[in-house]
């Protein structure tokens, strides 16, 4: 069986959707806390799959979170060795980061259910099976794309919600892997943030999860699948 691994930086925000999706094609999951987990660990350079997950820090917040360093170091040499990576939020910025990229505050909040628009590459990409479905934003930070990688995807506030790396790096600004269920955990380990944006309350997010996440498992799911065909395919 294949493993996978999963970078966690927070536990509530965990694999959710994503983790019977990824038993389904054969991989056998396991958490490495990253805050006090061995990120070094020469057995996550090793392993088939990375999926490095969100959380309410800043990828370049090394000073205040000290594993940042070794996280983004470990996210390199996965890249630069041709092993498959897949960031979600905060992960997709540490990816950016380890490309050589710029993260920053973005000046604003996008919390919230929308759609993204594809490029033209996006659309011919595993990010397909988004077309038109609505996937979960939320951040307050953006990164610039990296030198060499391919734009997937934006909104109207974000220019780049999505890049790929060659066949086996795959970033994601947004959430394709959150549930309703997952989501409670959410809305109270992000109380103060949600307090603070405008616009923003648990009652709408709630009723948004409950109207476009059950679309949004199947297309992230379907997603998910296609991407690691590929990896089968080019490996």
């Amino acid at each position: 069986m294949k493993r996978a691994v999963a970078l966690r930086h927070v536990a509530f925000e965990d694999l959710d959707g994503f983790a019977p999706a990824l038993a389904a094609c054969g991989y056998d999951v396991s958490y490495c806390d990253a805050s006090i987990g061995d990120v070094a660990a020469p057995n996550l350079h090793g392993v088939d799959l990375l999926v490095v997950l969100g959380g309410p820090i800043g990828a370049y917040e090394e000073q205040d979170y000290p594993f940042l360093a070794p996280e983004i170091d470990l996210i390199e040499r996965r890249l630069a060795a041709g092993r498959p990576v897949l960031g979600l939020c905060l992960g997709a910025q540490l990816m950016a980061r380890a490309l050589g990229a710029r993260v920053y505050p973005a000046g604003f909040k996008e919390i919230g259910w929308a759609p993204v628009s594809l490029t033209g590459e996006g659309q011919r990409s595993s990010l397909a099976a988004l077309e038109g479905v609505a996937v979960l934003h939320w951040h307050g930070d953006t990164f610039d794309l990296p030198a060499g990688a391919h734009r997937l995807a934006a909104t109207t506030q974000t220019p780049n919600q999505a890049f790929a790396w060659e066949r086996h790096g795959l970033a994601l600004q947004f959430h394709v892997e959150t549930t309703p269920p997952g989501l409670e955990r959410w809305y109270v380990g992000h109380t103060l943030e949600i307090a603070q944006a405008a616009g923003v309350s648990v009652a709408t997010l709630r009723a948004d999860a409950r109207r476009f996440a059950p679309a949004l498992v199947e297309a992230g799911s379907r997603m998910l699948g296609n991407w690691l065909d590929g990896l089968e395919r080019s490996g």
